[in-house]
């Protein structure tokens, strides 16, 4: 196993667990991506959805983005357009992966769902 400072397992253990600290830092290095990127924050957080969607990214990923994208103004039908948009070039099941953690990230039930 690789030896792991204190501080490096504090910072991801934080990270993993939602922490506001270790969030904060998180965010801080996303407004310097953002910044750099020469996008307003709105289709930067368009196209992060859409790169997680064509990584079949894991759900923690999409929690984060989701709630990322909400806040910059992005609403749940433009993430529906974004699904339909990539899901020529990803595929079906990808697509439908996706819509269930995008779902799950927005706290929307399943049909059937109580």
């Amino acid at each position: 196993m690789a030896v792991v400072g204190a501080d490096t397992h504090q910072t991801l253990s934080g990270i993993s667990s939602g922490s506001a600290d270790g969030l904060e830092a998180a965010l801080g290095l996303r407004e310097a991506d953002l910044k750099f990127s020469g996008l307003d924050a709105r289709t930067f957080a368009l196209v992060k959805i859409a790169s997680l969607i064509a990584l079949d990214a894991p759900p923690a990923s999409y929690a984060w983005q989701i709630a990322n994208a909400l806040e910059d103004g992005v609403t749940p039908e433009d993430i529906v357009g974004v699904l339909r948009a990539v899901a020529p070039q990803v595929g079906g099941p990808k697509t439908i992966a996706a819509a269930a953690e995008i779902m799950v990230s927005m706290g929307l039930p399943f049909e059937g769902e109580g």
